[in-house]
């Protein structure tokens, strides 16, 4: 009478383990070991014996009885590698130390390091030094700017400003204002050569200048419409002639909020004046003010939002122009603008001004101590 042998021992997987298996199998950044440990398991787990696995798979019996034991016991983890595996490697601690410690210190005269400078100073390759950095995420190739506000009252402005947009008040509108000055003309030597399958659009280093032309906005927070108005200036005179083309422009009910920086031609005295005497005449007609100034805290023109427009503006319409005449990008300007207002998107504020808050508190914390 022929012996019945040994039961199969099943791999139980749960859904999660087999969605990331399956995913190990089919995706292409996986590594072949991680692909195969994988395709074992999932065999197992589909009741075929460890014979029959290690045919289809190529590799001998006790392997797959290994990994199918392993993750038995450990689930996914069972799969890595255990550490100390594998060759060991021939960089000295003081090499190491060297790449990952002296990453803030550049040599003399230089800004920072390259992956081959400092290569040659710890005498590795500078495939090694590249692949240190990126393990402990150190970018000195990268730069970003930042710059904290010293202004003493940047808390109450912060509020301020930010208050109006998380709760814009009634009968008002809210106005993100600011110039974008020095707007230039610029006329490319040559003709660009235009994108095409392979090749990117590219355009000449070199330029004429025809002169520059100042940008006026107020971004409606609510409605996203952009009043505007370009003048060859950006002096207190110019300004108030923009301010005037709003109060023309709005409805004459409601009060305009205007969200602005600090920049001097805004607190000049015959602007000043001339708001006062519309506030009074506002009172005197509806009982509320006309225009209501709000200032953002000094360095944080990242708060007014018609900074986002600006950027876009240029993006979309100006970088990379080539213009004969300031009326050439006048023109240009105008027209973004007009069909920016025909189907207008608001650019709304979602970030937490507790977070905030904390961020900067964080980067003043780290500015004292470097």
């Amino acid at each position: 009478m022929k012996k019945a042998g040994r039961p199969i021992e099943p791999v139980l997987i749960t859904e999660e383990e087999k969605t990331e298996l399956e995913r190990r199998v089919r995706a292409p950044t996986a590594t072949k070991r991680d692909s195969f440990r994988a395709q074992i398991v999932l065999l197992r787990a589909s009741g075929m014996r460890q014979e029959d696995v290690a045919a289809q798979l190529g590799c001998s019996s006790p392997m797959v009885s290994r990994w199918s034991a392993r993750f038995r016991r450990e689930g996914l983890a069972g799969l890595e590698d255990q550490p100390g595996r594998g060759r060991k490697s021939r960089l000295r601690s003081k090499q190491i130390e060297k790449i990952i410690t002296e990453v803030s210190r550049p040599p003399k005269g230089r800004e920072r390091w390259s992956t081959r400078s400092m290569a040659k100073a710890a005498d590795v390759s500078h495939s090694t030094v590249q692949r240190l950095w990126c393990a402990n995420e150190l970018k000195p190739h990268q730069t970003k700017v930042f710059k904290v506000s010293n202004d003493p009252h940047f808390e109450e402005k912060f509020w301020d400003v930010i208050g109006l947009y998380l709760n814009p008040p009634d009968k008002a509108l809210v106005l993100c204002c600011d110039e974008k000055s020095q707007c230039q003309a610029l006329e490319r030597t040559q003709r660009a050569l235009p994108l095409d399958r392979g090749h990117c659009k590219t355009v000449t280093h070199d330029y004429i200048r025809h002169g520059t032309i100042t940008l006026f906005a107020a971004l409606d927070y609510l409605e996203g419409k952009v009043f505007s108005r370009l003048d060859q200036k950006h002096t207190h005179v110019e300004w108030l002639r923009f301010l005037k083309q709003i109060h023309r422009e709005s409805p004459g009910d409601v009060t305009l909020h205007v969200i602005l920086d600090n920049y001097a031609t805004h607190k000049k005295q015959e602007v000043v004046d001339w708001i006062d005497r519309r506030n009074r005449q506002q009172q005197k007609q509806y009982g509320i003010n006309r225009i209501e100034l709000h200032f953002t805290p000094t360095s944080s023109s990242w708060m007014n939002l018609v900074e986002r427009f600006f950027g876009d503006l240029s993006q979309q319409a100006i970088c990379n122009g080539s213009f004969h005449n300031v009326r050439e990008l006048a023109s240009r300007i105008e027209t973004y603008i007009a069909e920016h207002n025909l189907d207008p998107k608001r650019y709304t504020w979602k970030a937490d001004g507790q977070e905030i808050l904390a961020k900067i508190q964080r980067a003043r914390e780290r500015l004292a101590t470097t």
